[in-house]
């Protein structure tokens, strides 16, 4: 009721569609179906939806003898041949499927060794489906956006390149392991009232690991465990000595064992993959056949988690065409890092067209986003990327060092504020770094510094307004 009046709600059924109104549809619909391929830039394109248990794969219309545009395989060994089969009997030449967590990887390597092109597109590219979310729907639409060329592939090495960065990767997990004993190790001697991490730069160390051996077979003394330590030992005795003195409990020395036991087997893990990597690194082709050139003393330092089973600068230096090693900030484990997940200088080259293109790939530079004149964001992307993140460290740790770029980055950390300066910095390496590899000269200060003509009008205007403010005036030299 409502105003003392009833209302009624009439539901009235639609008007049936006209005669004339289904065959235009039908005609539509059978002109869609006719469409020459010719008009596609991949004519002969598929779409794949990975999933867990299975892959729904679309092809294009009548390319299937049964009429069956879309089916669905499953996830198993048996499912992945029966979809590489069939679309070779479709006659696909080029697929697309999203990185779907690692679920894609063995379907990739099958198709891949069957000749079919796989473009893997990310996600998030391709989510805005119209219509119903179904794994079908989403087939079909990978299928229709590759075969009109609307997907760009993300970045994969080359097949000899995959194997290296599958193995560097696992490396890096196996540290974090080791790093977890390490501190677990410091934790239970913390307990145990020993300072050992206080007398010695590494828990992990030789003289370290001599003492904590000692005690775990028995050894109480402080003067026969102090003996233990590195002759290169710059603690004093007896500073060692009073640390040596602690609460031997039988279940803390229990852990401490298993700590040591679990290190020592992940250390063992390390050095046979750091043999492998260093088999499959020579087994790349080369770019430069010259000899690594001198570097001045301390420059090509190895460090504490870098691989020692192959030399890192001198393969460097022949897989991507130049010496990085003279780039402030660029150590072992960076150039490992840029071999393992970019590979060859002929490939980033190919696959990189311009700096700001290899910037923006790794995230460091600002994703602008701009709608009505008005700046809607400017930040940079969230980029999951092991370059980006090392090129980061690189330039936290050359940020105290002198020279050019190290001014860069306090100038830049000074201006934009800490983390924003450490972006700045690790995007001027990477920079730097695409150049050296793309044009093969060394790494030139004066040249990665070089003011333009702007720059010196900017900081002629600074200087003057600076002088100004203090009352004095700039003159010439």
């Amino acid at each position: 009721m409502f105003g003392g009046c009833s209302v009624i709600r009439t539901h009235h059924k639609p008007k049936p569609m006209s005669k004339r109104k289904r065959e235009n549809n039908k005609t539509n619909r059978a002109a869609a179906a006719q469409t020459p391929l010719s008009c596609f830039i991949n004519p002969d394109a598929a779409g794949i939806d990975v999933g867990a248990q299975e892959f729904v794969a679309a092809v294009p219309r009548g390319r299937d003898g049964e009429g069956r545009d879309v089916r669905t395989f499953s996830s198993f060994t048996e499912g992945i041949h029966a979809l590489r089969d069939w679309l070779l009997e479709c006659k696909i030449k080029t697929v697309a499927m999203e990185s779907t967590g690692n679920y894609w990887l063995c379907a990739c390597a099958a198709l891949e060794d069957a000749g079919i092109e796989v473009c893997l597109v990310n996600a998030r590219h391709v989510k805005g489906v119209p219509g119903k979310k179904t794994d079908v729907c989403d087939a079909a639409w990978l299928q229709q956006l590759h075969a009109a060329g609307l997907l760009r592939a993300s970045f994969r090495p080359r097949q000899d390149i995959l194997p290296l960065r599958y193995l560097m990767r696992h490396r890096a997990d196996l540290i974090t392991q080791a790093a977890q004993q390490v501190q677990l190790m410091q934790k239970v001697m913390t307990e145990m009232n020993l300072h050992i991490h206080h007398v010695f730069s590494d828990v992990d160390g030789v003289s370290a690991q001599a003492i904590i051996t000692a005690i775990l077979s028995g050894q109480r003394d402080p003067a026969a465990l102090a003996k233990l330590r590195d002759h290169r030992s710059r603690t004093p005795l007896a500073k060692i000595k009073a640390a040596l003195v602690g609460d031997y409990r039988e279940e803390y020395l229990f852990v401490l064992r298993q700590c040591q036991a679990r290190w020592q087997e992940i250390s063992a893990s390390i050095t046979q993959a750091d043999e492998e990597i260093a088999r499959r690194t020579a087994a790349i082709g080369s770019e430069n056949a010259a000899p690594l050139p001198e570097a001045p003393a301390g420059q090509r330092r190895v460090q504490k988690n870098m691989t020692t089973a192959m030399p890192v600068y001198a393969e460097a230096h022949r897989i991507l065409g130049v010496d990085l090693s003279a780039i402030p900030g660029v150590s072992g484990g960076v150039l490992c890092t840029l071999i393992s997940e970019l590979g060859t200088a002929g490939h980033i080259r190919e696959k990189f067209r311009s700096a700001n293109a290899f910037a923006s790939w790794l995230g460091l530079c600002p994703d602008n986003r701009i709608s009505g004149g008005r700046i809607l964001k400017a930040k940079t992307r969230k980029v999951a990327n092991r370059v980006a993140n090392i090129l980061r460290m690189a330039a936290q740790a050359v940020s105290r060092a002198d020279g050019k770029m190290g001014d860069y980055v306090r100038r830049f950390k000074g201006r934009l504020g800490k983390a924003e300066g450490i972006v700045a910095g690790a995007h001027k390496l990477a920079r730097i770094i695409w150049a050296a590899i793309v044009t093969g000269q060394p790494y030139d200060e004066t040249k990665a510094f070089n003011l333009t003509p702007a720059t010196a009008v900017r900081r002629l205007k600074n200087l003057q307004n600076q002088a100004q403010a203090l009352n004095m005036k700039l003159v010439p030299a």
